[in-house]
């Protein structure tokens, strides 16, 4: 195959979205798959592709050496890691390097800077920038942890240093509840190969506000404007948008100029994105908004900002890590209209959003359409395991305004259907027509609150 040609070393919605960029750029593909995935379409929207194992991710997904072998294989001398699985970690970004692999990402300095949570607050506080106080030392004693917890004050939150996707997190309202919390938070944390957490100061009522970043290797970083990740369930979005409502020029330069601070501090180049909390509100404040974390890949919520800003991000990927330089200033940056993205799963709102796998024996998705973006890794007649995330598709809508952005996004969803699973659309809509969401007066947990008024069709959930 040619010199050129793109190992992606992930599955579904991700993969076929890279190999659709990849085909535009004339630059050939080679999907991997497991066992489960023989006949995936993201297998189909490559040009080749390499087995690398049985259905569990530990053994195909997350293995490094399956994955070298497959680049080895195939001949494919880039790797794209998608989201998710190994796309940060520092150690696959070594073993490409080592197997003379040209990985689309930071270098593995890079991801151990900023990939950990509490290696990146300790990036923050050298760059100045603000993080939610907490505890990320090294004594990882039960009796330590409890003891800053009661320092910072409760409700504290329990975070994996490696965790992501929301799984090794816990809230505690008392120090009665901290110790069974730790051991739940641990647990999951496992999962990432490493134990470790940290303790941070719970902001009870927040947003989830991130900046996109893209940076070359020749000293330009630039923020793309800001996405609101609000709308969660058990710590994981399900709604994101950009612009993030009630923010305007000024606290944009200003979340742009602290992710760009901290990006620059680690000679960051590629695609990533910086994760701040604030305080719930239509109109949030400079002063009331913290860094949290840094995500060092392409974000599931990527489209938004690409809908807004005219920008593929993964062709920019690609030739930043090729050693393109960045063609613009930051005031070539401009948004235009607003996007809004929904994640549709294949699960139960009303069983507490629980993965509903199994055949999708129907599926009916709005057709892609001016203003309307439909990026899916499964078909009708595919089956849905439990071995991987349930995410169907992300439908993302564009409009002159977040008023027209949210009411096409809502028509999009409520001509969603399928058979076989059960399909999280019509909560997602009526989510959208809620007037908290209307007035952007949500926080991260509203969805859990308003759950049953939603699932209802309740006007005023």
């Amino acid at each position: 195959m040619a010199d050129d040609a793109v190992l992606i070393t992930n599955r579904g919605e991700i993969a076929c979205r890279i190999a659709t960029t990849c085909r535009r750029m004339g630059l050939p593909t080679v999907a991997v798959y497991s066992e489960a995935d023989a006949g995936a379409m993201h297998v189909a929207a490559a040009d080749r592709a390499e087995p690398v194992g049985p259905a569990q991710p530990r053994q195909s997904y997350l293995s490094i050496p399956a994955l070298i072998e497959a680049a080895r294989r195939s001949g494919a001398r880039m790797v794209h890691p998608g989201y998710g699985f190994l796309s940060e970690n520092p150690d696959f970004a070594q073993a490409c390097a080592e197997a003379g692999l040209l990985f689309i990402g930071p270098s593995p300095e890079a991801i151990r800077a900023m990939g950990g949570k509490a290696a990146a607050k300790a990036v923050a506080r050298r760059a100045g920038v603000a993080a939610v106080p907490g505890y990320d030392g090294e004594d990882q004693s039960e009796a330590r942890l409890l003891a800053e917890a009661e320092a910072i004050g409760f409700p504290v939150l329990i975070k994996a240093v490696a965790g992501g996707g929301g799984r090794g997190m816990r809230a505690v309202a008392e120090a009665a509840g901290f110790p069974a919390a730790l051991a739940a938070a641990r647990r999951e944390a496992g999962a990432f190969g490493d134990d470790r957490v940290l303790v941070e100061k719970l902001v009870p009522r927040a947003r989830h506000i991130e900046v996109q970043i893209l940076a070359d290797s020749h000293g330009t970083v630039l923020h793309l404007g800001e996405r609101d990740c609000t709308l969660q369930r058990r710590n994981q979005k399900l709604v994101e948008e950009s612009p993030a409502p009630g923010v305007g020029d000024a606290l944009r330069e200003e979340l742009g100029r602290r992710a760009a601070a901290l990006a620059r501090a680690v000679g960051y180049v590629g695609a990533g994105t910086v994760e701040f909390v604030a305080e719930a509100g239509p109109a949030p404040r400079a002063d009331r908004i913290w860094f949290i974390e840094m995500n060092t890949r392409l974000q599931v919520e990527h489209p938004v900002t690409e809908m807004v800003t005219g920008l593929d991000l993964v062709e920019w990927q690609i030739r930043v890590a090729r050693g393109e330089r960045l063609p613009w200033r930051q005031e070539d940056i401009r948004l235009g209209g607003h996007a809004v993205e929904a994640r549709l799963c294949a699960e139960d709102p009303a069983r507490g959003f629980l993965p509903s796998p199994g055949r999708l024996a129907e599926l009916v998705l709005p057709e892609p359409a001016p203003g309307l973006r439909i990026d899916t890794g499964v078909r009708q007649g595919d089956t849905l395991t439990p071995f991987y995330d349930p995410m169907i598709a992300k439908v993302i809508a564009h409009g002159a305004s977040r008023a027209e952005a949210l009411a096409k996004l809502a028509v999009a969803l409520e001509g969603c259907s399928g058979r076989g699973v059960a399909l999280n659309a019509a909560f997602l809509a009526a989510a959208l027509r809620s007037p908290a969401m209307r007035a952007a007066e949500m926080d991260t947990h509203f969805l859990e609150r308003a759950r049953a008024g939603l699932l209802a069709g309740d006007a005023a959930a």
